[in-house]
C-alpha cells in the first residue's frame, strides 16, 4: 500500500479548502440577497406549502440547510414562528440542500472545472477591494465558488487510487457484501461523516468522490446519502437543547421526519435505484448501467446519485405532507410541555448562537432587544401598582421587580457580547454596522430605564407610608407623570418593532416635551406647597425624587426612539 499519513493529511486539507470555499460562497450569496432574506418570515408564516417554498428558497440562497433549520428553530424559540409553521420550512430545507449535490456532480465530474474556477477567481478577485458593496459581495460569492471546486479537485486527487492501494479497496469492499445490512451500515457511516464534517454538503461531496473513484458502488453511495440526511438534523437539535419546548419540538420534528423518510426509502431502495439508473441512461444516451460500477459509468453515477438525493427529498415531502399533523402530535408526545418557564418565548440570552448570515444574526438580536423592551413595560406596570394599588402584595411585587432588574443586567451583557461577535465578522455592510451601534445604544438606555424603575421601588414604601401627609393633588400629579411616561414607553416598544425608515419620531418628540413640561410644572407646584406648609419637607423630598426619576426615564426612552430611527435629533426638541 502506497497511501501514507502525509497523503491522508493532504486529503483533510483538501476537504478544508472545499468547506472554506462553501463557506465563502454561502456568505457571499447571503450578502448579495441582502435585506430580501428578511422576507423569509412573511413566507414562513402563511401556510405549510409556502413554508416549504420558503425553506427551499432560503437554503438555495444560503447553500446550507443547517442555516435554514437552525434559523427556524431560533424563530420558534423567540415566538416568531409556531412549531406548526416551522415544519414547512424544515421540509423545504431538505429539498434545497440537494442543489449542492447537483453543482458538484455537474461541474465537478462532467467538466474540467478547475481552469474555469481559477479564471473566475482571477476575474472577480480585484472586485473584493471595490468600494461598491454589491460588487464586493458578488466577488466574494464567485471567489468562494472557485475555491469550492478547486477544493473538490484536490479531494479527487488526494483520494487513494484503487490500482495502487488494493488493500484499502479490499477493506471497504468487505463491508459492501452483506446485502441489506451493508446499506444499514453505510447509512450509519453517512450520518457519522456529516457529524464529523458538520456539513452535509461536504459529506455529500466526499460521497460523490468515493463513488466517482470507484471506492463504493452506487447503492452504497445512496445509503450514505440517506445517512447524511439524518446527520444534518443534529446541529438544529444541539441548538435547541437550551431553547424552549417549541424550539425542541421543531428540532425533533426535523429528526423524526428524516428518519421516517430514510426508513421507507430503504424498503424500496433497489427498485428506485434501478428506475433512476434507467432515467440517467436515457438522458445521457449511455448503454452502461451505473449499478455496474464500470469506469465509463462513474460520471453518470454521480448524476444518478444527485438525482436520487433530490428524488428522495421531494418524495418524502410529498408523501408525508398530509401526515404532518400526526407527526406533530407524535413529537408533542415525545417532547411534552412541562409548563412554567419552559413555555416562555425567550431566546434565553440568544441561546442558538450566531447565524451564518450577519443580517439574520442582527435580526435575532433585535428580537431579544424587543423582549428587553417588553420587560421594561412590565416593570412600569408593577411600579404603578406598587405606588397606587392598596390591594397589591407589595413584598411579592418588589421581588418581581428585583428579578426583572437582574434580568435586564444580564440581557445587556449578553446582547452586547452577541453584537460584538457579529461586528468581528469581516466586511460588514456599513448599514449593518450602523444598526449594530444603534442597538448597543438602545440596550444601554433600556438597562438604565430598568435601574431607575428599580430605584423608584426602593422609596415606594416611604411614599406609600407618607400618603396621609400628602395632599391629593400631589398624588394626582405623580399619576399624570406615570401615565405620560407609560405612553412614551408604549411608543418606544412600537418603534423597536419597526424598520428604522418606518420610525416616526413626531409622537415621541411630543411625549418627551410633555414629560419635560409636566416635570417643570409639578416642581413649581411642589415648591409652592412647601411654602404653604401643605406637607413636611421630608415627605416632599420623596415627591420631587419620584418626579425627577420619571423625567429621566422619559429622556432614556427618547434616546431609544432616536436609535430605533437610526439618527439623533440633537439637543433641541
Amino acid at each position: 500500500m502506497t497511501y501514507t499519513l502525509f497523503d491522508f493529511l493532504q486529503l483533510i486539507g483538501s476537504l478544508g479548502i472545499f468547506i472554506f470555499g462553501m463557506k465563502i460562497f454561502s456568505e457571499g450569496l447571503q450578502k448579495v440577497a441582502g435585506k430580501r432574506l428578511k422576507g423569509i418570515l412573511s413566507g414562513m408564516t402563511r401556510n405549510r406549502l409556502t413554508g416549504v417554498i420558503t425553506g427551499f428558497g432560503t437554503t438555495a440562497i444560503t447553500q446550507s440547510s443547517t442555516t435554514t433549520t437552525v434559523m427556524a428553530v431560533s424563530f420558534v424559540n423567540a415566538g416568531l414562528l409556531t412549531f406548526i409553521q416551522s415544519t414547512g420550512v424544515i421540509m423545504g430545507a431538505n429539498i434545497g440542500t440537494t442543489i449542492t449535490a447537483w453543482l458538484v456532480a455537474i461541474f465537478g465530474f462532467r467538466f474540467q472545472i478547475t481552469p474555469i474556477a481559477l479564471a473566475l477567481i482571477g476575474i472577480f478577485f480585484a472586485f473584493l477591494f471595490s468600494k461598491n458593496e454589491r460588487w464586493r459581495n458578488i466577488a466574494e460569492a464567485m471567489v468562494g465558488f472557485g475555491i469550492l471546486f478547486i477544493g473538490l479537485e484536490f479531494i479527487k486527487g488526494s483520494v487513494p487510487d484503487i490500482n495502487t492501494n488494493p488493500a484499502i479497496f479490499a477493506f471497504l469492499d468487505g463491508f459492501t457484501e452483506y446485502g441489506f445490512l451493508s446499506l444499514l451500515l453505510f447509512v450509519l457511516v453517512g450520518t457519522v461523516l456529516t457529524l464529523l464534517t458538520q456539513s452535509s454538503s461536504a459529506a455529500t461531496a466526499i460521497t460523490l468522490v468515493m463513488l466517482f473513484e470507484g471506492w463504493i458502488p452506487f447503492p452504497i453511495a445512496a445509503a450514505m446519502i440517506l445517512g447524511e440526511n439524518i446527520g444534518t438534523t443534529v446541529t438544529a437539535n444541539i441548538a435547541a437543547i437550551i431553547g424552549n419546548v417549541h424550539a425542541k419540538r421543531a428540532a425533533r420534528f426535523h429528526l423524526v421526519f428524516n428518519v421516517i423518510g430514510v426508513t421507507w426509502m430503504l424498503i424500496i431502495i433497489y427498485p428506485v435505484l434501478n428506475a433512476l439508473d434507467g432515467v440517467v441512461q436515457f438522458f445521457t444516451d449511455s448503454t452502461v448501467s451505473v449499478m455496474s460500477g464500470d469506469v465509463e459509468s462513474r460520471a453518470n453515477a454521480t448524476l444518478a446519485l444527485s438525482l436520487f438525493h433530490t428524488t428522495f427529498n421531494v418524495l418524502n415531502v410529498v408523501f408525508l405532507f398530509a401526515f404532518v399533523p400526526y407527526l406533530v402530535r407524535f413529537v408533542e408526545k415525545i417532547q411534552p410541555d412541562r409548563g412554567g418557564e419552559d413555555e416562555e418565548f425567550r431566546l434565553q440570552f440568544i441561546s442558538t448562537g450566531l447565524m451564518n448570515s450577519p443580517l439574520l444574526s442582527v435580526e435575532q438580536a433585535l428580537k431579544e432587544v424587543q423582549n428587553f423592551a417588553g420587560i421594561i413595560e412590565k416593570m412600569h406596570a408593577k411600579v404603578s401598582a406598587l405606588l397606587f394599588d392598596p390591594e397589591v402584595d407589595r413584598e411579592a411585587l418588589s421581588k418581581q421587580l428585583r428579578k426583572h432588574e437582574k434580568d435586564t443586567d444580564q440581557l445587556e451583557v449578553e446582547i452586547s457580547d452577541y453584537l460584538v461577535r457579529i461586528s468581528e465578522r469581516t466586511r460588514l455592510e456599513s448599514s449593518l454596522t450602523e444598526r449594530i451601534r444603534d442597538m448597543q445604544s438602545i440596550i444601554n438606555d433600556l438597562e438604565r430605564i430598568a435601574d431607575i424603575y428599580y430605584l423608584i421601588t426602593k422609596f415606594a414604601d416611604q411614599l406609600y407610608a407618607a400618603r396621609s401627609d400628602w395632599p391629593e393633588e400631589a398624588f394626582d400629579e405623580i399619576k399624570v407623570m406615570l401615565e405620560a411616561v407609560h405612553a412614551a414607553v408604549d411608543i418606544m416598544v412600537q418603534n423597536l418593532a419597526k424598520e428604522p425608515s418606518q420610525v416616526n419620531l413626531e409622537e415621541a418628540v411630543a411625549l418627551e416635551k410633555t414629560i419635560n413640561k409636566l416635570r417643570k410644572q409639578f416642581r413649581k407646584n411642589h415648591y409652592a406647597r412647601l411654602e404653604n406648609s401643605d406637607f413636611p419637607p421630608r415627605v416632599g423630598v420623596v415627591f420631587i425624587d419620584a418626579i425627577n426619576r420619571l423625567e429621566r426615564i422619559g429622556d432614556h426612552v427618547f434616546n431609544v426612539d432616536e436609535s430605533a430611527a437610526g439618527h439623533r435629533l440633537g439637543p433641541k426638541r
